[in-house]
């Protein structure tokens, strides 16, 4: 790989109730998720242009997908300020664990929550 490479091409949330999972991320992200299933796994992915070094994911209900906080870290696009989705995430029943917290002037912001189905993530934004 080399550094014009994207090193993440495809995420997975895992998630236990898909509809709750949904509404929380569409809400909070002011999205539009669509519905794709393959044998045995629920899934609804996140809104992306495929291709061209692009990168998206989707939530996944499966037997063998548990919600964690513990693992990888992924932090989500809340760009161009991360201010409302974090407002968005704590009305949807999510909790803030680190509220906007500068990492530095070029880099932007972040930030941690824990969402309707238990995981730990992260959000990013230059605002």
């Amino acid at each position: 790989m080399d550094k014009n490479t994207n090193a993440i091409n495809w995420f997975e949330i895992p998630v236990t109730d898909m509809q709750r999972a949904k509404h929380f991320y569409q809400t909070a992200f002011s999205v539009h998720m669509d519905d794709m299933n393959m044998p045995g796994m629920e899934m609804s992915a996140f809104p992306a242009e495929m291709g061209n070094g692009k990168v998206s994911g989707c939530l996944i209900k499966g037997d063998d997908r548990k919600p964690t906080t513990d693992g990888i870290t992924l932090y989500l696009n809340a760009n161009p300020d991360m201010s409302d989705v974090l407002e968005r995430i704590q009305g949807e029943g999510g909790q803030v664990l680190l509220g906007k917290t500068q990492i530095s002037p070029e880099i932007g912001y972040m930030a941690f929550f824990i969402d309707s189905e238990g995981n730990k993530l992260g959000l990013h934004s230059q605002g």
